[in-house]
């Protein structure tokens, strides 16, 4: 607590703190049936599911937005205007006025109508999309999109539609911020592509062989364990669509998915999910049930997922170390496959259709196709029932490949059909781009984490991110987080950098 606060001041901070736990409390209760719904839920329990989360989240956001709270607000901060700007108190404040103010825009209403449509939404679209039914979805993606808009109206001000969602996820980010960076990203990445795919392709046919799940089950867990994830905190388990949810500071699970003819997938989506629950689980433990109590920004936490899948998780160094245990538990399908030849296979880039399973270089080109639709959506300039047409087209022009059907295609990310449509996508490929700025000041401060990655050893790198990065929770925003860590503003330069060396030494650039 700052210099000088007095007995009245804490009682009132207190109070504070007591409310944040109550909206929390709620929120966690919603989240644990949403984990439900995506992996162990009967179907039947659908109609159910989306009328209690809607309950739960309408509760919470009726105390979020209590008046009682503002005046609370407005009492600490006249009264704590002697504190220390960068203490933890004050910037409790600061994050809890800024949430209050936002929420009191949204009537209590909307948000139960929100989160009864898009639960019933997910549960139509976890049938849809095996069975390649865009049909099905579509009225409930128009009526998201309707919604979607209503929740942008309801911040007048912006530039852009898709702005107030944007600062939903990514606040300080808007189109206008987003579309530049982007656009120098895919002006650096298509050359990249095309000099890669002229070179002889790799290799992967090692990895479409048969992989029994509970072994690929048990070798993904071993890993995240050796990177620090706590079991007695955590548990893993399958779903539809991969994600990590956080209850509290002691429950932070992650679900993965697994296919036994290609083994790369559950494997990295193990490690991606545990990069998100590393930096959960890292927070400090008194910003538990706070508003500080979670990660940053949807930007700075996928630089968290991607650093360990990619940046560690495929890195040759790692393999050097985990190939011969993989090699061990499948010799049939790996005893006989070099070490080169498997990361070499891991690290194909290849253009293709799906998001999740997409390599390194060609990743960002998604997520840019998705923004953009986005963006169209929002703004009026394409249509719910054109969406389909457009995914195709804009996937030929950016990859050169073309989805043969929906399944493939428009229907096979959640987050429109659990979600709103904006601020949904724009977090990965910030997130990538993090990674890069985040890992390079990484490596300057400990010169010897590769050596130590070649060891299966991840402790330097783990303390490192807990110190600068996930024990702040949303102390900081995303500028100022970076602004601390790498000295300056977010750059493209460190990814860069990072792909053009990997790559030309991957492919003999």
């Amino acid at each position: 607590m700052g210099v000088g606060v007095n007995t009245n001041l804490k009682s009132t901070y207190e109070e504070l703190l007591d409310r944040a736990r109550e909206v929390s409390d709620l929120n966690s209760a919603a989240a644990v049936l949403s984990w439900d719904q995506s992996t162990y839920m009967p179907p039947g329990g659908a109609p159910a599911r989306a009328r209690q989360i809607a309950l739960l989240q309408q509760l919470a956001h009726q105390r979020a937005t209590d008046p009682a709270l503002g005046h609370l607000l407005d009492r600490l901060e006249q009264e704590a205007a002697d504190w220390d700007p960068d203490s933890d108190q004050a910037a409790m404040i600061r994050v809890a006025r800024h949430d209050y103010e936002r929420a009191v825009r949204i009537p209590s209403d909307f948000v139960a109508e929100f989160a009864a449509h898009t639960s019933h939404s997910y549960q139509v679209w976890t049938q849809a999309r095996p069975a390649n039914d865009f049909t099905a979805v579509r009225p409930l993606l128009e009526r998201t999109l309707e919604l979607s808009r209503r929740y942008a109206d309801f911040f007048p001000g912006y530039d852009h539609p898709a702005d107030p969602l944007i600062a939903e996820t990514d606040l300080g980010m808007t189109v206008a911020t987003i579309r530049p960076l982007f656009a120098e990203l895919r002006a650096f990445l298509t050359p990249l592509v095309q000099a890669i795919v002229a070179r002889p392709a790799a290799d992967d046919s090692c990895l479409h062989q048969h992989y029994p799940e509970a072994d690929q089950w048990a070798f993904g867990e071993k890993i995240i364990r050796d990177y620090g994830y706590d079991f007695n905190r955590g548990r893993q388990d399958k779903t539809h669509h991969p994600f990590m949810t956080r209850f509290s500071a002691g429950d932070c699970r992650i679900t993965t998915r697994v296919y036994e003819d290609y083994v790369a997938s559950a494997l990295f989506s193990t490690l991606h999910e545990a990069g998100h629950a590393l930096y959960e689980l890292g927070i400090a433990p008194e910003y538990d049930a706070t508003p500080l109590g979670h990660g940053t920004s949807a930007g700075v936490h996928e630089s968290q997922s991607r650093l360990w899948e990619n940046v560690v998780g495929r890195s040759r160094g790692f393999w050097e170390h985990y190939y011969p245990q993989l090699q061990a538990v499948f010799p049939t399908q790996l005893g006989n496959v070099p070490l080169d030849t498997f990361v070499r296979a891991i690290n194909k880039v290849k253009p293709s259709l799906i998001r999740v399973e997409a390599d390194e270089v060609t990743y960002n080109l998604h997520v840019i196709i998705r923004f953009e639709l986005e963006c169209a959506l929002l703004e009026g300039s394409a249509t719910i029932e054109q969406l389909p047409q457009l995914w195709r087209r804009m996937y030929a022009d950016s990859l050169g490949v073309e989805p043969p059907d929906d399944r493939n295609g428009v229907l096979q990310d959640v987050h429109w059909f659990a979600g709103p449509i904006g601020g949904s996508f724009q977090g990965y490929t910030l997130g990538n781009i993090l990674a890069g700025q985040f890992y390079a000041a990484a490596l300057t401060a400990h010169p010897t984490i590769p050596a130590e990655i070649s060891r299966g050893r991840f402790d330097t790198l783990h303390t490192w991110l807990r110190e600068n990065i996930y024990r702040h929770g949303r102390k900081y925003t995303t500028a100022q987080l970076v602004e601390r860590i790498t000295g300056g503003p977010i750059r493209l330069a460190p990814y860069q950098e990072y792909l053009t060396r990997k790559y030309s030494a991957l492919y003999d650039l």
